[in-house]
Protein backbone atom coordinates (compact mmCIF):
# COMPACT_ATOMS: atom_id res chain seq x y z
CA UNK A 1 0.00 0.00 0.00
CA UNK A 2 2.84 2.20 0.87
CA UNK A 3 4.68 1.42 -2.54
CA UNK A 4 1.31 2.55 -4.31
CA UNK A 5 1.03 5.63 -2.43
CA UNK A 6 4.57 6.60 -3.40
CA UNK A 7 4.21 5.76 -6.93
CA UNK A 8 0.93 8.11 -6.47
CA UNK A 9 2.80 10.90 -5.23
CA UNK A 10 5.19 10.58 -8.02
CA UNK A 11 2.79 10.84 -10.88
CA UNK A 12 2.15 13.75 -10.22
CA UNK A 13 5.60 15.31 -10.39
CA UNK A 14 6.23 13.54 -13.50
CA UNK A 15 2.73 15.08 -14.95
CA UNK A 16 1.98 18.35 -13.69
CA UNK A 17 4.65 20.60 -13.66
CA UNK A 18 2.82 23.02 -11.05
CA UNK A 19 3.61 20.52 -8.17
CA UNK A 20 6.04 22.07 -6.37
CA UNK A 21 6.27 19.92 -2.56
CA UNK A 22 4.85 16.19 -1.56
CA UNK A 23 2.99 18.55 1.32
CA UNK A 24 1.02 20.34 -1.28
CA UNK A 25 0.57 17.27 -3.38
CA UNK A 26 -0.97 15.61 -0.05
CA UNK A 27 -3.10 18.51 0.78
CA UNK A 28 -4.24 20.42 -2.57
CA UNK A 29 -4.81 17.61 -5.17
CA UNK A 30 -8.14 16.13 -5.40
CA UNK A 31 -7.56 14.30 -8.10
CA UNK A 32 -5.29 12.38 -5.68
CA UNK A 33 -7.67 12.34 -2.87
CA UNK A 34 -10.69 10.74 -5.41
CA UNK A 35 -7.99 8.23 -6.42
CA UNK A 36 -7.69 6.85 -2.77
CA UNK A 37 -10.83 6.92 -2.13
CA UNK A 38 -12.07 5.15 -5.03
CA UNK A 39 -9.68 2.04 -3.78
CA UNK A 40 -11.28 1.95 -0.67
CA UNK A 41 -14.64 2.19 -2.08
CA UNK A 42 -13.53 0.05 -4.74
CA UNK A 43 -12.15 -2.72 -1.93
CA UNK A 44 -16.15 -2.53 -0.24
CA UNK A 45 -17.89 -3.07 -3.33
CA UNK A 46 -16.09 -6.15 -4.32
CA UNK A 47 -16.19 -7.19 -0.55
CA UNK A 48 -20.05 -7.13 -1.00
CA UNK A 49 -20.66 -4.05 1.16
CA UNK A 50 -22.47 -1.82 -1.48
CA UNK A 51 -24.11 0.30 0.53
CA UNK A 52 -20.76 1.61 2.30
CA UNK A 53 -18.67 1.56 -0.83
CA UNK A 54 -21.20 4.49 -2.14
CA UNK A 55 -21.46 6.36 0.80
CA UNK A 56 -17.66 6.63 0.39
CA UNK A 57 -17.84 7.58 -3.12
CA UNK A 58 -20.35 9.83 -2.47
CA UNK A 59 -18.16 11.81 0.63
CA UNK A 60 -15.48 11.69 -2.63
CA UNK A 61 -17.67 13.78 -5.07
CA UNK A 62 -18.55 16.41 -2.49
CA UNK A 63 -14.57 16.57 -1.19
CA UNK A 64 -13.45 16.68 -4.73
CA UNK A 65 -15.87 17.63 -7.71
CA UNK A 66 -15.10 14.12 -9.13
CA UNK A 67 -18.12 11.34 -9.28
CA UNK A 68 -16.13 7.61 -9.83
CA UNK A 69 -18.40 4.95 -8.97
CA UNK A 70 -16.74 2.25 -6.53
CA UNK A 71 -17.25 -0.43 -9.22
CA UNK A 72 -15.41 0.85 -11.91
CA UNK A 73 -11.89 -1.10 -12.23
CA UNK A 74 -9.01 1.63 -12.38
CA UNK A 75 -5.05 0.68 -13.57
CA UNK A 76 -1.69 1.58 -11.58
CA UNK A 77 -0.34 5.58 -12.18
CA UNK A 78 -3.50 7.21 -12.83
CA UNK A 79 -3.69 10.78 -12.43
CA UNK A 80 -6.87 13.23 -12.76
CA UNK A 81 -5.62 16.73 -13.42
CA UNK A 82 -7.60 19.22 -12.00
CA UNK A 83 -10.82 16.93 -11.80
CA UNK A 84 -13.88 19.13 -11.64
CA UNK A 85 -16.70 17.37 -12.89
CA UNK A 86 -14.79 14.30 -14.19
CA UNK A 87 -17.32 11.35 -14.22
CA UNK A 88 -16.70 7.57 -14.57
CA UNK A 89 -19.61 5.14 -14.88
CA UNK A 90 -19.67 1.66 -13.09
CA UNK A 91 -18.69 -0.48 -15.38
CA UNK A 92 -15.61 1.62 -16.87
CA UNK A 93 -12.37 -0.02 -17.08
CA UNK A 94 -9.41 2.40 -17.33
CA UNK A 95 -5.35 0.58 -17.64
CA UNK A 96 -2.22 1.90 -16.20
CA UNK A 97 -0.43 5.17 -16.80
CA UNK A 98 -3.63 7.17 -18.05
CA UNK A 99 -4.37 10.42 -17.46
CA UNK A 100 -8.00 12.49 -17.53
CA UNK A 101 -8.69 16.37 -17.20
CA UNK A 102 -11.38 18.61 -15.92
CA UNK A 103 -15.17 17.37 -17.33
CA UNK A 104 -14.29 14.12 -18.94
CA UNK A 105 -16.96 11.70 -18.29
CA UNK A 106 -16.50 7.73 -19.22
CA UNK A 107 -20.34 7.05 -19.61
CA UNK A 108 -23.15 5.24 -20.77
CA UNK A 109 -25.67 4.71 -23.62
CA UNK A 110 -27.87 2.28 -21.80
CA UNK A 111 -30.20 1.17 -18.55
CA UNK A 112 -29.51 -1.95 -19.42
CA UNK A 113 -27.53 -3.82 -16.66
CA UNK A 114 -24.09 -5.27 -17.83
CA UNK A 115 -21.08 -3.54 -20.01
CA UNK A 116 -21.82 0.11 -20.73
CA UNK A 117 -19.13 2.00 -20.17
CA UNK A 118 -15.56 2.34 -21.99
CA UNK A 119 -12.78 0.43 -21.48
CA UNK A 120 -9.87 2.59 -21.57
CA UNK A 121 -6.39 1.01 -22.88
CA UNK A 122 -2.61 1.89 -21.21
CA UNK A 123 -1.03 5.29 -21.36
CA UNK A 124 -4.39 7.47 -22.84
CA UNK A 125 -4.68 10.58 -22.69
CA UNK A 126 -7.96 12.75 -22.50
CA UNK A 127 -8.89 15.89 -22.95
CA UNK A 128 -10.65 18.53 -20.88
CA UNK A 129 -14.54 18.21 -21.95
CA UNK A 130 -14.46 14.99 -23.65
CA UNK A 131 -16.63 12.57 -23.57
CA UNK A 132 -16.22 8.49 -24.26
CA UNK A 133 -19.83 7.02 -24.42
CA UNK A 134 -21.39 2.93 -24.25
CA UNK A 135 -18.99 -0.01 -24.13
CA UNK A 136 -16.51 0.89 -26.43
CA UNK A 137 -12.77 0.03 -26.30
CA UNK A 138 -10.21 2.99 -26.86
CA UNK A 139 -6.60 1.12 -27.93
CA UNK A 140 -3.40 1.98 -25.85
CA UNK A 141 -1.48 5.11 -26.49
CA UNK A 142 -4.30 7.05 -27.57
CA UNK A 143 -5.26 10.75 -27.55
CA UNK A 144 -8.84 12.05 -27.41
CA UNK A 145 -8.84 15.58 -28.09
CA UNK A 146 -10.83 18.02 -25.39
CA UNK A 147 -14.78 18.16 -25.89
CA UNK A 148 -14.46 15.24 -28.49
CA UNK A 149 -17.24 12.60 -28.48
CA UNK A 150 -16.19 9.03 -29.01
CA UNK A 151 -18.90 7.06 -29.19
CA UNK A 152 -16.91 4.40 -31.37
CA UNK A 153 -13.94 2.03 -30.84
CA UNK A 154 -10.53 3.78 -31.04
CA UNK A 155 -7.43 1.90 -32.30
CA UNK A 156 -3.96 1.84 -30.67
CA UNK A 157 -1.89 4.81 -31.21
CA UNK A 158 -4.84 6.83 -32.51
CA UNK A 159 -5.23 10.64 -32.18
CA UNK A 160 -9.26 11.37 -31.68
CA UNK A 161 -10.92 14.83 -32.08
CA UNK A 162 -14.31 16.09 -32.89
CA UNK A 163 -18.12 15.60 -32.57
CA UNK A 164 -18.36 12.48 -33.11
CA UNK A 165 -14.50 11.73 -32.46
CA UNK A 166 -12.51 11.13 -35.57
CA UNK A 167 -9.40 9.70 -35.88
CA UNK A 168 -7.29 12.45 -37.57
CA UNK A 169 -3.46 10.27 -36.65
CA UNK A 170 -2.60 6.64 -36.42
CA UNK A 171 1.21 5.55 -35.77
CA UNK A 172 1.91 9.34 -36.82
CA UNK A 173 0.59 9.00 -40.47
CA UNK A 174 -2.27 11.37 -41.18
CA UNK A 175 -5.60 9.27 -42.95
CA UNK A 176 -6.38 10.86 -46.06
CA UNK A 177 -9.51 12.38 -46.89
CA UNK A 178 -11.42 9.31 -48.66
CA UNK A 179 -9.86 7.12 -45.44
CA UNK A 180 -11.93 9.61 -42.92
CA UNK A 181 -14.95 9.27 -44.98
CA UNK A 182 -14.52 5.46 -45.51
CA UNK A 183 -13.81 5.05 -41.71
CA UNK A 184 -10.73 3.18 -43.17
CA UNK A 185 -7.29 3.92 -41.63
CA UNK A 186 -3.58 3.75 -43.43
CA UNK A 187 -2.31 0.57 -42.87
CA UNK A 188 1.79 1.66 -42.97
CA UNK A 189 3.20 -1.79 -44.13
CA UNK A 190 0.67 -1.38 -47.40
CA UNK A 191 2.00 2.38 -47.55
CA UNK A 192 5.40 1.47 -47.26
CA UNK A 193 5.08 -1.13 -50.30
CA UNK A 194 3.48 1.42 -52.58
CA UNK A 195 6.27 3.27 -51.94
CA UNK A 196 8.75 0.94 -52.83
CA UNK A 197 6.54 -0.32 -56.08
CA UNK A 198 6.69 3.50 -57.33
CA UNK A 199 10.02 3.69 -56.90
CA UNK A 200 11.22 -0.15 -58.85
CA UNK A 201 9.11 1.30 -61.45
CA UNK A 202 10.91 4.43 -61.63
CA UNK A 203 13.90 2.21 -61.69
CA UNK A 204 12.80 0.54 -64.91
CA UNK A 205 12.02 2.86 -67.00
CA UNK A 206 15.44 4.71 -66.17
CA UNK A 207 17.09 1.63 -66.84
CA UNK A 208 15.04 1.29 -70.52
CA UNK A 209 15.63 5.12 -71.41
CA UNK A 210 19.67 4.12 -70.56
CA UNK A 211 19.53 0.48 -72.75
CA UNK A 212 17.90 2.90 -75.38
CA UNK A 213 20.49 5.66 -75.46
CA UNK A 214 23.16 2.76 -75.22
CA UNK A 215 21.86 1.12 -78.41
CA UNK A 216 21.83 4.43 -80.18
Amino acid sequence: MLKRIKEDIKVVFERDPAARSIVEVLLCYPGLHAVWLHRIAHWLWNHNLRLLARLVSHFSRWLTGIEIHPGAKIGRRFFIDHGMGVVIGETTEIGDDVTIYHQVTLGGTSTKKGKRHPTIGNNVVIGAGAKVLGPVKIGDNCKIGANSVVVKDVPPNSTVVGIPGKVIRRNGIKPTKIDLEHGKLPDPVTESLKQMLDIIHDLELEVKSLRKELKG
